[in-house]
């Protein structure tokens, strides 16, 4: 991306390591101390174990930084590194890269009456990211996109989830009811046989239907008692290409970023709770 200058990278493989500085030209650093005085802002993909360590040493060092989905496990390590952004005047970028999603952004505006919402996310199993459960690796997209689209406050939460090719849940539904009564329903699976990531959205007046995977809409809206086709332009772009340069846009500006660090903490506050009411149906199947 001819928008920043790439000083570097850590990595604790020397293996992977060794592939990245041989595929891209890139110096190695030893640690993020390392790295820190050499930069502006930063990109922190790692594991989601270490997302909290990484970035509070970056934020203490007066950098910015774009985390990778989730912001942490836990919503107090989410809550710390706020803090830490807040006192040292950084920004916190949060990877829900669904939102930068063109199919998403065309339709935001579009769907904030929405009553019913259904996402299916869908992935084949990777073998990655298996330091989380589905809820956090996958479903945390379609949680921020309940927050960030309907803007409503969850007051019932009723999950079931199921471990399947490991010892964390790897498929789970879940049903929300918001405060004004609109539901959302979502299905979130790392072993399935096909990937899928649609959305849909029903309101009283319109049906609006996303595949955010082939950065598609169609949707239909009623005008005078009759349903007439609702026309959606999407400029297609890669969602992760316009996720950084919206980072690297809010760092030249010291703008907010459309997934801030707070988003990002919302979102690991619903996990949190959506978790229980898993743990919680668990508990009553093994009864």
């Amino acid at each position: 991306m001819p928008e920043a200058e790439v000083v570097g990278f850590v990595e604790s493989s020397d293996a992977a390591a060794a592939e990245v500085s041989s595929a891209f030209g890139l110096k190695r650093f030893p640690s993020v101390a390392a790295i820190a005085p050499e930069i502006e802002c930063a990109i922190v993909s790692t594991t989601t174990d270490a997302h909290f360590a990484v970035a509070r040493d970056l934020l203490e060092a007066g950098r910015d930084v774009m985390i990778e989905k989730p912001i942490t496990p836990t919503a107090d390590d989410a809550r710390r590194l706020i803090e830490i952004a807040a006192k040292k005047n950084r920004l916190i970028q949060v990877g829900h890269v669904e939102r930068y999603n063109p199919a998403i952004v065309a339709i935001a505006d579009q769907v904030r009456n929405c009553r019913y919402f259904e996402a299916e996310r869908l992935g084949v199993f990777v073998g990655r990211s298996l330091d989380i459960d589905v809820l956090l690796d996958l479903m945390i997209h379609d949680l921020n996109l309940v927050l960030s689209l309907l803007r409503q406050k969850v007051v019932e939460i009723r999950a079931v989830g199921v471990p399947v090719l490991t010892q964390k849940v790897d498929i789970t539904n879940v049903r929300l009811e918001m405060e004004n009564g609109a539901v959302a329903n979502l299905t979130a699976s790392r072993v399935s046989q096909d990937r899928v990531r649609k959305q849909r959205f029903f309101g009283s007046d319109f049906y609006i239907s996303v595949d955010t995977k082939d950065q598609e809409v169609k949707g239909y809206r009623l005008v005078d008692k009759t349903i007439q086709p609702l026309a959606v332009e999407v400029t297609k772009k890669e969602p992760l290409r316009a996720e950084l340069e919206a980072f690297l846009a809010c760092v030249r500006d010291r703008s907010r970023p459309i997934v801030a660090g707070e988003d990002g903490l919302e979102a690991v506050e619903l996990a949190t709770r959506v978790a229980k009411a898993i743990d919680a149906s668990m508990s009553r199947w093994k009864r």
